[in-house]
């Protein structure tokens, strides 16, 4: 098929149809074709537009971040849609807020060059193997993200800029002397407080829920029970370590590599040095006096080390005797370098040497020649390197038949994968977020979920997943996003709704508490009543983890308690509990002037923190920012 659509290509038909596709690209402009998309931004702003791409980027980094951070609880966590419809618009403020910094470096005139740019890559730890700049690794991990390199330099470059802003930002920001130790107070400051916990359960029994409140809950809720799109995929995997070399490395073979790359496994010769310096113009007829008289002391026997403590002008290496320890060639100045491998024999000296420094005498201490790694020592990194390139280019045959049987037999990758010498695996129907590796990453489950693929049922691209590791894929199966039924969340509605009602209940049940409170009723008095008892805290702190932390928040409210009278106050509690607090007392610590240097730090980027957020919600108070109602993303 494949050499008729090459003979077909050369056709006097295909010319003229060819010139039409060019003529109409001429006519219409290049960026018509590439620069227009009918899809939908997320959000809008100042009439910027963010686009699905950036949002799905944001939004996948941010999925791994959590997955991270949770671990195997990630899956649980991901299964409520409530959860992750709250993450995705978290993802969406956040490029939002992005937007109004990238638009506020612009007016401030923020830029960073190409040069910053290229230099933060070169230096990033991602992008680096043993130690040094790999660019098969930096294209391999910027393609896994979904960038193409002159998209990841704008992305860096903005994000760069974002930066500048903030240091901008931050290095005007100070607190004064007085506002330090009044936050460190604070921070200190411990409450002493009664509370009662009233539990919502305790009311769960009185409430009654019918079935008709479960059918109009569930109408009005479809969106929350949702089962995720899922989709069963055949693959075939194929990786250059899994492949067996195309042929049988020889001892011979070795050998041969050895002796074209001798020179890579050479230790250059290294010599280590010492040396006086007398700092000055090399023109300076003083600085060239003093240079000749230190040379003439070293003839008549002085000692090189003494001499180098009390007449070096390089304090560093004057307290080592004028040890410069080992050096290499390319290590030095030009001149200094050559006297110093001029030097035949340990202990001879060099006549005064003139550099950019100043003037020199130069003292061989010791050498290491030029060595050469013997073949037995490499021969297993060696053969390594071989059976790797070997790999490497049956990987790249096998993938070449790869495509080429993908595309011709497009219902089957049958063939494809009998060119492979792999099998095939099958997955189950599974969620997006639920697929193996490595079909979850963003290139291939976003080529799964292409119309090509669900509807018409081909074969991909080859697609790269890593460095000489491709899969490629079709689906077997697909189940579309579609409210469950009622009878299969009807159970969890009802408990909803129980927990709902119960938990209004209880909220009016405390408020009626509350109210006797206020008017005098002891709080002991009301835990009898309700057969609780009270707790006490009389050290709470800001950072307390033993209450609530609707409790904590709400206890540092209050105002200060007047001697004998107590603050009050009804708390509703996360979890649908709600509680009474009696804040008998304040103690607020005094602070003298010896701060924590740590803690100061921890306050002054706390109040940063604060005052640049106030900055970006002003600035988006003050712009135009549009949210469309659509649904971005879905990942489950």
């Amino acid at each position: 098929m494949l050499e008729k659509i090459r003979e077909g290509s050369q056709g006097p038909a295909a010319k003229i149809i060819l010139g039409v596709v060019i003529l109409s690209f001429a006519l219409a402009g290049i960026g018509g074709y590439l620069g227009q998309t009918t899809e939908q931004p997320v959000a809008e702003v100042n009439g910027t537009k963010i686009s699905q791409t950036e949002f799905a980027r944001a939004y996948q980094n941010e999925r791994a971040r959590l997955e991270q951070q949770f671990g195997e609880y990630f899956t649980q966590i991901s299964a409520d849609p409530a959860y992750m419809a709250r993450i995705r618009e978290g993802v969406v403020d956040r490029l939002i807020q992005q937007e109004l910094q990238n638009q506020l470096a612009l007016e401030l005139g923020l830029r960073v060059s190409d040069e910053q740019v290229k230099n933060a890559i070169l230096e990033m730890s991602y992008f680096q193997l043993g130690g040094q700049f790999s660019n098969d690794r930096y294209l391999q991990l910027i393609r896994q993200m979904n960038f193409q390199p002159d998209t990841f330099r704008e992305y860096l470059r903005e994000e760069m800029t974002r930066n500048q802003l903030v240091t901008a930002v931050a290095g005007s920001d100070f607190m004064l002397p007085s506002e330090l130790k009044s936050a460190v107070a604070l921070q200190q400051q411990t409450r002493d407080l009664d509370y009662l916990v009233l539990n919502k359960e305790k009311l769960a029994d009185k409430v009654e829920v019918s079935e008709q409140e479960i059918k109009d809950y569930y109408q009005l809720n479809q969106s929350q029970f949702q089962s995720p799109e899922r989709v069963a995929v055949q693959y075939l995997e194929l990786k250059a370590s899994d492949i067996a070399p195309g042929k049988e490395i020889s001892e011979q073979d070795v050998l041969a590599y050895y002796e074209e790359s001798k020179n890579q496994y050479t230790a250059p010769e290294k010599r280590r040095v010492s040396h006086i310096l007398v700092e000055g113009s090399v023109d300076d007829a003083e600085v060239q006096q003093r240079a000749q008289a230190i040379l003439d002391e070293l003839k008549s026997g002085a000692d090189f080390a003494q001499l180098a403590q009390e007449k070096s002008d390089d304090i560093v290496s004057a307290e080592l005797g004028g040890d410069l320890d080992w050096i290499e060639r390319e290590m030095m100045d030009p001149e200094f370098e050559a006297a110093a491998f001029s030097l035949e024999n340990v202990g001879d000296i060099t006549d005064v040497v003139a550099s950019e420094f100043g003037l020199h005498v130069i003292k061989l201490t010791d050498i290491q020649r030029q060595q050469v790694k013997p073949f037995e020592d490499v021969k297993e990194e060696l053969r390594a390197e071989l059976e790797r390139a070997e790999k490497i280019d049956a990987f790249y045959q096998k993938q070449t038949e790869v495509a080429e049987l993908a595309f011709e037999v497009a219902d089957s990758l049958q063939d494809a994968a009998i060119a492979a010498g792999v099998e095939l695996k099958t997955t189950d129907l599974l969620a997006r977020n639920m697929l193996p590796e490595p079909l979850n990453t963003l290139a291939v489950s976003s080529a799964i979920f292409t119309p090509e693929l669900l509807e018409d049922r081909v074969n991909s691209e080859v697609l790269e997943v890593g460095s000489e590791h491709i899969v490629v894929v079709r689906v077997k199966d697909y189940t579309a996003a579609a409210a469950k039924p009622l009878e299969e969340v009807s159970a969890q509605i009802k408990t909803r709704l129980i927990n709902e009602k119960a938990s209004s209940l209880i909220k009016e049940h405390t408020q009626t508490l509350f109210a006797q409170l206020q008017d005098g009723k002891l709080l002991e008095e009301i835990a009898s009543g309700e057969e609780l008892e009270v707790q006490s805290d009389e050290a709470l702190t800001r950072q307390s983890y033993s209450v609530s932390p609707a409790i904590v928040s709400k206890a540092f409210q209050l105002p200060h308690p007047l001697e004998g009278q107590p603050q009050f106050a009804m708390v509703e509690l996360n979890n649908g509990d709600a509680a009474l607090l009696k804040l008998n007392a304040v103690k607020t610590p005094e602070v003298g002037n010896d701060i924590d240097a740590q803690q100061k730090q921890s306050i002054t980027m706390t109040q940063i923190n604060r005052n640049y957020n106030a900055l970006v919600d002003a600035l988006e108070a003050q712009a135009e920012v549009k949210r469309p109602k659509i649904n971005v993303a879905e990942e489950n």
